[in-house]
């Protein structure tokens, strides 16, 4: 039953994308976060519903009247730069067949994150696509924090199969990355029941994420909670909320999280922790070897033996600053690191064209609210490899897209479609009464 409901409500999109492009993206967003055909058991489990609809919102562009253009921004132009560097380093790659497979997932991904750029013209529209985010992803940190309290937080909160959230680590940076736009929601609601509900999702998702059991989870909090506390005007208050929800969280987590947790100081006596310390010299010497790096999947037997032949094991960086240098070599990283330099300095750009304008009150407190996001994937990523991760480069296209709109001066709601005029009626007067002006 689940898979005839899913395949129906994803076709039932299809006539409503191709006369509205921008629909695409928000479906589209919704596959890729969610993925609810994972929730499915049977035909709908495997079912391409994404290309689907991908191929769907490219044909809607194509013949949609609408004005499309790329944005002429510092930022598009290095992101490119970087996209074309990628093409580069696969054509020169240790393994060319592999690294051309992983180069197409990044493609597909890189292509509707641009088509993004084209579509979210108007706030409207960028605040639909955060909505949808947010409730993607939402719905497996709501039902993780919730899963973790019914246990005890005996067991690691996982996503859906088949995805980039699969594992607990990649899910929790992932919920640490939505959450500050849940705050953004709770302080700009579409609706008042939205407001009441969403304190109770940004708690369950913040127990989720301690339910993950997740190190590199734990790292990002910090970085999260400090920056969030820098940028808020209550630090006293703010301070002691975080002292509080630490200390509860700490006593309730069982004896096996506790453990976990302690191995990041004893690294050295743990085997994930010095295999990761490996595959990051071995990206370090792979990049001093090679200009454009080893290319995409490079980690092999043949590769670790000549470049670090300490290992007893080939590792994937783990890593989205070692995982770039390792397969794209230093000007993949330079660009990169340009990339998240250029995403932040947008985002303050929008923040000081905004920050005196009420009408414009909510694009500078969505774009504080996405630093911290950036925050989030900057710190947690250092220990995954999710350097091409679609979240987090969907949230450099909204920032692209706000700056936009801000430079042309368009106030919040603006440059949605009109909406139908009614059919203007003739005015009812009540009986007995005349009709102004008349005798």
């Amino acid at each position: 039953m689940r898979d005839i409901i899913i395949t129906v409500v994803v076709l039932s999109t299809l006539p409503f994308i191709l006369r509205n492009a921008w629909l695409g993206v928000l479906t589209w967003s919704w596959l890729s976060y969610m993925n609810p055909h994972r929730l499915a058991w049977g035909f709908a489990y495997t079912m391409p519903f994404a290309q689907i609809v991908a191929i769907t919102l490219l044909i809607a562009i194509v013949i949609s009247p609408e004005k499309k253009r790329l944005p002429g921004n510092s930022l598009v132009w290095v992101w490119g730069l970087f996209l074309l560097w990628n093409v580069v380093c696969t054509v020169l790659a240790i393994y060319p067949e592999n690294a051309m497979e992983q180069l197409e997932t990044v493609l597909k991904i890189q292509l509707i994150t641009l088509v993004t750029l084209l579509l979210m013209n108007n706030f409207e529209r960028i605040n639909q696509l955060v909505w949808v985010i947010c409730f993607s992803i939402g719905f497996y940190s709501v039902k993780g924090g919730a899963f973790t309290l019914l246990t005890g937080g005996a067991f690691h909160v996982y996503g859906p199969d088949g995805t980039y959230i699969r594992e607990n680590n990649t899910l929790a940076v992932a919920v640490l990355m939505i959450i500050p736009m849940m705050i953004y929601i709770y302080r700009f609601p579409p609706h008042e029941l939205v407001r009441k509900a969403m304190p109770v999702c940004i708690f369950l998702s913040l127990i989720s994420v301690v339910g993950s059991q997740s190190r590199g989870a734990l790292v990002a909090i910090f970085a999260v909670g400090a920056f969030f506390w820098w940028q808020s005007k209550a630090k006293a208050v703010t301070a002691i909320a975080f002292i509080v929800l630490g200390f509860f969280g700490y006593m309730f987590m069982p004896q096996s999280w506790h453990d976990r947790m302690a191995s990041i100081s004893d690294y050295e006596e743990d085997s994930s922790a010095m295999e990761r310390l490996y595959a990051w010299e071995y990206s370090f010497h792979m990049a001093n070897d090679r200009l454009t790096g080893g290319g995409f999947n490079n980690w092999s037997r043949e590769n670790y033996a000549k470049y670090m032949p300490i290992a007893k094991q080939p590792f994937v960086a783990h890593s989205i600053y070692f995982g770039v240098l390792g397969e794209s070599g230093w000007p993949g990283l330079v660009l990169f690191l340009l990339v998240l330099f250029l995403v932040w300095r947008q985002l303050n750009q929008v923040i000081a064209l905004t920050r005196d304008d009420p009408e414009r009150a909510n694009f500078t407190f969505l774009a504080r609210m996405l630093k911290i996001s950036i925050i989030a994937f900057m710190a947690g990523g250092a220990f995954l490899s999710l350097a091409y991760f679609d979240l987090a480069w969907h949230i450099m296209a909204i920032a692209v897209a706000m700056t936009q709109l801000t430079r042309s001066g368009q106030a919040a709601g603006e440059g949605a479609p009109a909406p139908a005029r009614r059919p203007r009626r003739r005015p009812q007067y009540a009986r007995g009464r005349r009709a102004p002006g008349r005798s």
